[in-house]
């Protein structure tokens, strides 16, 4: 800012507070030679013939504690920024306050954490201390979107399955939180064709064991091994460096109907998980993914569904 823009600020702080000053003092005072008013003195406006408007002087209270007021902001002034660039007596800053709470937050941060940083991510999913702070940090920033019990929702994975599509080890899941990924499914319609899209679902379709017009299902063997198996590989199951999901065990994100994977492949599907490293710090991550990791642990994964036609429309992590 430059030193006009400050002055102007001086000048007009100061003004106001002068103006304030006036409008109680200078007009509460008679002017010489002015005859003092009676207490029965109006103001001279008078509405309904009868009903006057009396010009009494405001309670000493009220005008002590507008007093008070004027004190206190010129005090603030004095020891605060507030008058251009003068920093005020005390030194304070936005800025300066600001690198004191972060560092006070990370010296808190690495007395409570401070242990977990020579465990390994399996360690911490088998560490009760690690996996209740996990959680916590799962409730506030995950539930949004793979809800409370992390089941998801369309489009949102399920965290509860046994793999995922982005890789299901510990590396791969703190990439996962840490950097975030961008998952893009193209459109085929205008590839493949009205014809094509059935054919091409068709055989999606029966790649997790269900039933689908054979007629259809041997043409979009054909058109998948062209157009989707460099990505999904030539037996659906996926590139997990792709983020390409695994086809052929019924847990769908969108959907495992036969229309939902008409429509998939029809429009495309485009997904984005944030990346929260900055916003947690590495420790953090690596507490949370221990925790995501626990949830698709044997014991959690046994009280899922089996996968099977009845869970095709879960919203699953692959």
């Amino acid at each position: 800012m430059s030193g006009f823009w400050y002055g102007w600020i001086v000048v007009v702080t100061v003004l106001n507070i002068g103006a304030a000053l006036w409008l109680f003092v200078g007009t509460a005072r008679r002017k010489p030679g002015e005859p003092k008013r009676a207490a029965s003195d109006t103001t001279g406006h008078r509405w309904d013939g009868d009903l006057a408007e009396y010009n009494n002087p405001m309670p000493r209270w009220w005008l002590y504690l507008f007093y008070g007021t004027v004190a206190f902001s010129v005090a603030y002034l004095v020891l605060f920024p507030g008058l251009g660039g003068f920093a005020g007596l005390l030194g304070w800053s936005q800025g300066a306050q600001w690198r004191a709470q972060t560092e006070a937050a990370a010296r808190s941060d690495y007395a409570e954490f401070g242990r977990f940083g020579a465990m390994t991510v399996a360690e911490l999913e088998r560490d009760p201390a690690a996996l209740h702070i996990g959680r916590n940090l799962f409730n506030n920033n995950c539930t949004t979107c793979h809800g409370s019990d992390a089941r998801g929702a369309k489009g949102f994975p399920n965290l509860t399955r046994p793999r995922y599509k982005w890789g299901h080890d510990a590396d791969s899941v703190v990439a996962t939180i840490g950097g975030g990924r961008e998952g893009v499914m193209p459109a085929w319609q205008d590839t493949l064709g009205t014809d094509g899209v059935e054919q091409v679902a068709a055989y999606v379709y029966s790649l997790s064991g269900r039933d689908a017009p054979a007629p259809l299902v041997a043409a979009g063997r054909e058109k998948f091994a062209t157009f989707c198996a460099a990505c999904h590989g030539p037996d659906g199951k996926g590139t997990t460096a792709l983020g390409a999901p695994d086809l052929t065990r019924g847990y769908w994100q969108y959907g495992g109907s036969l229309e939902s994977i008409r429509e998939t492949i029809r429009a495309g599907r485009r997904n984005r998980m944030p990346a929260h490293l900055d916003l947690l710090g590495e420790q953090k991550v690596r507490l949370l993914a221990a925790y995501v990791l626990s949830l698709s642990s044997p014991a959690t994964a046994s009280a899922a569904p089996d996968g099977g036609p009845a869970a095709a429309t879960h919203a699953t992590a692959y």
